[in-house]
């Protein structure tokens, strides 16, 4: 039987391969959240929630075009790249929660792990960045 498996997987090694990148797309996603330590994702409701009652930091990690072409209200930008250099201005912040938007979420994560790192306790990303955010009709600024 086993003889029979091995002629299978060398003349369908296309298939195979398929198999095993369609699994690994499957699975990055939860990859790159576990690596980065992303720890708390937040709804799009909860995170109004935390905006409104607790006065949330909004933290907006996209790139200068992205956040040009419309961010969460009052978010403060900086780049997920430039984060690590401009922690100092967010070092008064440290007592109140921050929500970090991306695009889709993934970039969050690694921002995430990046403040924990650096002091801060209550840090959330936001599930579905800015595209949940619009998904659920929520306005942006520009």
């Amino acid at each position: 039987m086993q003889p029979d498996i091995w002629v299978f997987l060398q003349k369908n090694v296309f298939l195979v391969a398929v198999c095993l990148v369609s699994g690994i797309m499957l699975v990055w996603p939860l990859v790159l959240r576990l690596a980065g330590g992303g720890g708390k994702e937040l709804s799009v409701q909860q995170a109004v929630q935390l905006i409104n009652r607790r006065d949330a930091i909004v933290l907006d990690v996209r790139d200068a075009q992205e956040y040009a072409s419309g961010h969460i209200a009052n978010a403060r930008h900086i780049p997920a790249g430039e984060v690590g250099k401009r922690i100092a201005e967010l070092d008064k912040l440290k007592q109140r929660p921050v929500l970090v938007a991306c695009r889709s979420g993934t970039r969050a994560g690694a921002t995430c792990a990046l403040l924990r790192k650096n002091g801060f306790t209550e840090v959330f990303a936001l599930k579905g960045g800015v595209s949940g955010w619009q998904q659920a009709s929520l306005p942006l600024e520009k």
